[in-house]
């Protein structure tokens, strides 16, 4: 399994070309062989901001497709003990990245994202990238 972050989502769903095609065809062969993994914190940034019922609905429905991983307890203290760690180094980061690097590690699974913040955890967190 391989976890995708939303911002590679995002990049696949634009309405426009992607501008990182690589990305794209990279996310298609991990669906194709179903190793895409999400979790509801990422499906849940993915459809906030749709305006448009329609669109907001369609997205929903090729979601369901995915199934989250269910977090648990350990992950949101493992998530909090990351943020407090990157803090203390200078690295800083959203609440969702870190629980998407405490799922992660908990599962021993990669990270699929162009998130820039990931680059700078990985200094203190170790964590499996792609």
């Amino acid at each position: 399994m391989i976890l995708i972050d939303t911002c590679i989502w995002s990049e696949a769903l634009r309405k426009k070309q992607s501008k990182q095609p690589e990305i794209v065809e990279r996310l298609s062969q991990i669906i194709n062989n179903n190793k895409a993994a999400i979790i509801g914190p990422i499906r849940q940034e993915l459809l906030s901001g749709i305006k448009d019922k329609k669109i907001f609905n369609k997205l929903k429905s090729h979601l369901t497709y995915f199934k989250d991983i269910e977090i648990l307890q350990q992950d949101y203290e493992l998530a909090a003990d990351y943020f407090n760690l990157c803090q203390s180094k200078g690295v800083q980061g959203s609440n969702t990245d870190f629980l998407i690097a405490a799922v992660s590690k908990r599962l021993k699974i990669t990270i699929f994202t162009i998130d820039k913040d990931f680059k700078h955890f990985n200094k203190v967190l170790k964590l499996k990238l792609l």
